[in-house]
């Protein structure tokens, strides 16, 4: 049996000696711990030595990648037909077997004895020395981690982060040498700022023109301006209300003009550059998401890589970590969209379907963003699907709000929404709508009469008092009359007892409803405040005092009205 063994100078083929050693797989490291131990195990049969760095590098991708290169073919032809063989590779044992016809054998003791010999390699192969063999190994070792890189100037991500950073510059610094041009040039010609609303064409305006006078015999044809904005423009200039600058202004205005032309041309080639990186680099993301967007997300996270590795719902609202844990500190709803906000795709749906569409979208851009990180060659196939996908997902929602809204009954009555609160104890209850009351409506005239106040207790009381008020003037009026007839009521008792019992029996049919509706009122008003028990007991004093001058005036009227009848009787 051969054993392959590859090292930095080349590839070893080993012959065992003793066979029998590998069924002991786990005593077989001891028999390397010596040089002379591990000769009596194994002996070196052929080396093939690498000529260069290059085909040490082609030799050792090509057996990382399962490949069998021409320099080992050749090798393994010449030297190992008619062994067995054995490798520390699966993938290379069935190649190996496939081109060539050499059986080959990988199992556990084959590991421990590439163990062994790699251990006693420095004695194993003569004619290398160890001096030698560390620089070969640190140099295919480097070689081996660049090409594991898989360097491709096609791929690096580094250049859109820095496109994408230098783009958001120069709009800021366009903005405000636009402003600047406005305002320098507004104290000139104020009106022209209402007229031209774009910045470059604002610039080069003033530059084409520069003093107002000039509007009329200047040509805007060349900066592509409209008839109708032309017009307005030579119309203000006539008009104008802004002050004279000297040519030495006016240079320096022209020149600042000069900036912001070029910054805008500079910014579109810069445009232009970002999004040809972006279609070789991430060309599903592009598709899905834009190229502004993207780049954005890539450079957020720091790198392609860097994103992949990003779950959806990280994607979804990269670019809002602040508004994120402000709202997990004070306990409100998360944001529900980042950087992703600006997609077309979510600026087309509804504001109530933003989040839903964000969401879908997120996940999709992660899927994208894996493709293009991960796969060699990605175009944008799988990005123009997850488009589609979306943008059928978008169209449902949307159709499904319609189809609701369409489906409602039109000018009949619509039972109401279940609702506890409104419902009361029946809640599960459907009640019969009220039926119509005429009785219910207010006519003009009873809605014109005024209506009647309650007459208050102690009012109902004095009205037997008006009445016996006169009686009881008449009684005083005549006090003599009382004192000369007293002798003859005396004698008359019988008779004044039965007008007594008369007029108590009178009083007590007058004063009855009285008495009645002051017993109700105080049923009614049991349990109100202290206050108010207060006031009731002043009523009810008043009332009591009512009755006793009631029963006086009463009693006084009898004893008048006694006599009178004595006197008829007697006649």
């Amino acid at each position: 049996m051969l054993v392959l063994f590859e090292t930095a100078a080349g590839f070893a083929l080993f012959k065992v000696l003793q066979e029998g050693k590998l069924s002991q797989a786990a005593d077989l490291f001891k028999d390397f711990e010596t040089l002379d131990a591990a000769q009596k195990v194994v002996k070196l049969k052929s080396f093939s030595k690498f000529e260069d760095t290059t085909e040490a590098l082609a030799a050792a991708t090509g057996l990382i990648d399962g490949k069998l290169s021409k320099g080992l073919k050749k090798f393994l032809k010449k030297s190992a037909e008619g062994e067995d063989l054995a490798v520390l590779d699966t993938k290379l044992g069935q190649i190996v077997k496939e081109k060539l016809g050499i059986p080959c054998v990988h199992s556990n003791a084959v590991m421990e004895l590439a163990r062994g010999i790699r251990n006693q390699i420095n004695g194993l192969i003569s004619g290398i020395r160890a001096q030698d063999m560390a620089p070969m190994s640190l140099g295919l070792s480097h070689s081996l981690s660049r090409y594991k890189l898989k360097f491709s100037p096609d791929k690096v991500d580094t250049m859109i982060v820095q496109a994408i950073g230098l783009l958001d510059d120069l709009d800021k610094e366009l903005n405000t040498y636009a402003m600047r041009v406005r305002e320098w040039y507004g104290w000139h010609f104020p009106e022209m700022s209402r007229i031209v609303t774009d910045n470059v064409l604002y610039a080069k305006t003033v530059k084409l023109m520069q003093d107002r006078e000039k509007a009329a015999d200047t040509d805007f044809s060349f900066i592509t301006m409209d008839e109708d904005v032309e017009s307005s423009l030579k119309e203000a200039a006539v008009i104008s209300m802004g002050t004279e600058i000297s040519s030495e202004d006016m240079t320096n205005i022209v020149e600042l003009c000069d900036q912001v032309i070029s910054l805008s041309d500079y910014r579109g080639q810069l445009y232009d550059y970002l999004k040809a990186r972006m279609a070789a680099i991430a060309p599903n993301l592009t598709t899905l998401v834009g190229e502004l967007v993207g780049a954005r997300l890539i450079a957020h996270a720091g790198s392609l890589l860097a994103l992949a590795k990003h779950p959806a719902s990280t994607v979804q609202i990269l670019g809002a970590e602040k508004a994120l844990f402000r709202a997990l500190k004070s306990k409100h709803d998360t944001p529900k969209y980042g950087l992703i906000y600006h997609a077309s795709l979510v600026g087309q749906a509804a504001p109530k379907l933003k989040g839903k569409v964000s969401r879908i979208l997120a996940a999709k851009a992660a899927l994208s963003i894996r493709i293009d990180a991960l796969q060699d060659d990605a175009d944008a196939q799988a990005g123009l699907q997850m488009r589609t996908q979306v943008e059928t997902r978008l169209r449902q929602m949307e159709g499904r709000g319609l189809a609701s809204d369409s489906a409602k009954p039109r000018g009949g009555a619509s039972i109401p929404s279940y609702d506890p609160s409104r419902q009361g104890g029946n809640a599960a209850r459907i009640t019969d709508a009220a039926a119509y009351n005429p009785d219910a409506d207010v006519t003009a005239d009873a809605a014109g009469k005024p209506k009647k106040q309650k007459k208050r207790l102690i009012e109902e009381i004095s009205v037997p008092e008006v009445t016996i008020a006169p009686q009881q003037e008449a009684a005083a009026a005549e006090p003599e009359k009382k004192k000369k007839k007293k002798k003859k009521r005396d004698a008359d008792t019988d008779g004044d007892a039965e007008a007594i019992a008369a007029t108590d029996a009178l009083l007590a049919d007058v004063l009855a409803p009285q008495a009645k509706a002051m017993q109700q009122q105080d049923l009614q008003l049991e349990g109100p405040a202290d206050g108010q028990k207060k006031q009731k007991k002043k009523k009810k004093e008043k009332a009591a005092n009512g009755l006793a001058a009631v029963a006086e005036a009463g009693a006084v009227d009898v004893e008048a009205a006694a006599p009178k009848k004595k006197k008829k009787k007697d006649k």
